[in-house]
C-alpha cells in the first residue's frame, strides 16, 4: 500500500509540473465519471429509429519469456464486443453489451439493463449490471487504454468485467466545479468456487465460470455493491467502492450445512487528466477479505490486495496521413498484487504469493477511438514460500478500435 501511495504522489507531482498554466474548460465532457462509461461510447443510429449500434474489437500479438523459457510468438483476438442501445420512450432506455471472447469460443452478456430516469439523483436500473467496484470494471473498453493487457489486480482480484443480475439505484449531480455521484445495487454474486478451483488459491475470478448466477443466486443472499464518487473538473475523480456478501451454500432445503462465509472487497480509485495537453493518471487499489474454512490449508489466502498506477502523456498531436487529430502517447504502468496477505502459523514468516510488474508502452491514435499500441513488460513473481522470483519479459503489439 505504501508503494502504491508513493507512486501516486510521485506521478501527481510530475503531472502538476507538466500541466502548469494549462486549464480545463468547463464542458459536459468534464462532468463524465467512470460510471458514465457504459453509455459514453460511439454509437451509430439506425435510420430514424430509436436503435443504435456500436462495438469494439481487439487484436494482439505477444511474445513472452519466463526464466529463459518461451512458447514463441502468438496471435490473439481476445474479444469482439457489440453494443445495442435504445431510447424506449421518454426517460426509459435500454443498453446491452455482448462480448465474444477468444475468437467466439465464449459469448457473454456483460451488461443488459433498463434504466428509468426519475430524477438526476434517483434513477432505477435493473437487469444484468456491471458491479461498480473500482474504476476499471466499468471503464474497461480496450480502445480507451494504451496497454494491451488489462491491469492484473483488476482481473485477478476483482474479476474483470464482473457483472450479475440484479437492480438498484444511481444518481449524479453537479455544483460549480464539483460532480457528485453514487451507485447502489443488489445482485446475485459469488459461489464456493472462489476457494475450490483449479488455481489452488483463493481466486475470485473462478466465479465467472458459473453461468447459473444469471438465473439464480448460489445461496439466496444478495451481493451488495456500493460506490460513491466525487470529481473536480480540474483535478480529477476519486471513487470509493465496496462489494460484499455470502459466497457459500450454507443450507440446503432448510438443513444447515455450514456457517455463512463472506467475501468483501474494498476499492479506491483515482482518475485525472491535467490540462488539455497534460498527462493522464489512472490509479486503483483493492483489498479482498474472504472467510476461508479452517479446514483449508494456508495456501488459500484470507486477504488479498493489489493495484496499479497508469501514467500517459501525449508527445505529439498533429495531422498524420490525413488523420487530422492523430496523437502519439507514451505510457507507463506499475502494478503490485499480493494473493495471500499474512504469515505462516508455524513460523511467523511472510506468505509471499505475490507479483510485481512494470510496463512501458507507446500508443498511436489516428483517431480518439482507435489505438495502435506496443508494450514491453517485466514481471517478478514469487511463490507461496517466497523463493527467488521467477522473471517474465513480454512484448505485446496490438490494435483496438471502436466501430
Amino acid at each position: 500500500m505504501k508503494r502504491l501511495l508513493l507512486s501516486v504522489l510521485f506521478v501527481h507531482q510530475l503531472a502538476a509540473m507538466f500541466a502548469q498554466g494549462d486549464t480545463i474548460p468547463v464542458t459536459p465532457d468534464t462532468m463524465k465519471l467512470n460510471m458514465d462509461a457504459v453509455y459514453g461510447r460511439p454509437f451509430q443510429q439506425l435510420g430514424g429509429g430509436s436503435i443504435a449500434l456500436g462495438g469494439y474489437v481487439e487484436a494482439n500479438t505477444r511474445y513472452s519469456n519466463t526464466d529463459g523459457i518461451s512458447e514463441g510468438l502468438s496471435f490473439q483476438l481476445p474479444r469482439l464486443t457489440l453494443f445495442i442501445s435504445s431510447s424506449i420512450t421518454r426517460r426509459i432506455k435500454f443498453l446491452t453489451e455482448i462480448e465474444l471472447e477468444e475468437g467466439g469460443k465464449e459469448i457473454n452478456i456483460e451488461f443488459a439493463s433498463i434504466d428509468l430516469a426519475l430524477h438526476p439523483m434517483l434513477n432505477l436500473r435493473g437487469g444484468v449490471l456491471m458491479n461498480p467496484i473500482g474504476a476499471f470494471n466499468q471503464n474497461h473498453d480496450g480502445p480507451k487504454w494504451e496497454f494491451v493487457d488489462r491491469p492484473i489486480a483488476s482481473t485477478t482480484i476483482i474479476p474483470a468485467t464482473w457483472s450479475n443480475v440484479g437492480f438498484g439505484l444511481y444518481g449524479k449531480t453537479a455544483r460549480g466545479a464539483w460532480v457528485y455521484a453514487y451507485e447502489a445495487y443488489l445482485t446475485n454474486g459469488f459461489d464456493g468456487s472462489i476457494v475450490d478451483n483449479a488455481q489452488g488459491r483463493t481466486w475470485l475470478p473462478a466465479a465467472k465460470a458459473n453461468s447459473e448466477r444469471f438465473e439464480e443466486s448460489s445461496n439466496g443472499v444478495p451481493l451488495v455493491t456500493l460506490k460513491g464518487a466525487i470529481k473536480h473538473r480540474c483535478y480529477g475523480e476519486l471513487g470509493l467502492s465496496w462489494m460484499g456478501g455470502v459466497y457459500n451454500r450454507f443450507q440446503e432445503d432448510g438443513l444447515k450445512l455450514d456457517v455463512r462465509r463472506r467475501v468483501d472487497l474494498l476499492a479506491i480509485d483515482y482518475t485525472a487528466r491535467f490540462g488539455t495537453h497534460g498527462p493522464a493518471i489512472t490509479a486503483e487499489h483493492v483489498w479482498a477479505m474472504v472467510d476461508v474454512p479452517d479446514t483449508y490449508t494456508q495456501q488459500y489466502g484470507r486477504a488479498q490486495r493489489g493495484g496499479f498506477v497508469d501514467f500517459v502523456q501525449a508527445i505529439m498531436r498533429k495531422p498524420v496521413f490525413g488523420w487530422k487529430d492523430a496523437c502519439l502517447n507514451l505510457a507507463l504502468r506499475a502494478e503490485y498484487v499480493d494473493y495471500n496477505v499474512g504469515t505462516f502459523n508455524e513460523t511467523g514468516g511472510n506468505i509471499a504469493d505475490e507479483l510485481v510488474a512494470i510496463t512501458g508502452g507507446i500508443g498511436f491514435r489516428p483517431a480518439s477511438g482507435t489505438v495502435l499500441r506496443a508494450n514491453y513488460g517485466y514481471e517478478w513473481q514469487r511463490d507461496l514460500l517466497g523463493n527467488p522470483a521467477s522473471r517474465t519479459a513480454k512484448v505485446l503489439v496490438g490494435v483496438s478500435s471502436y466501430f
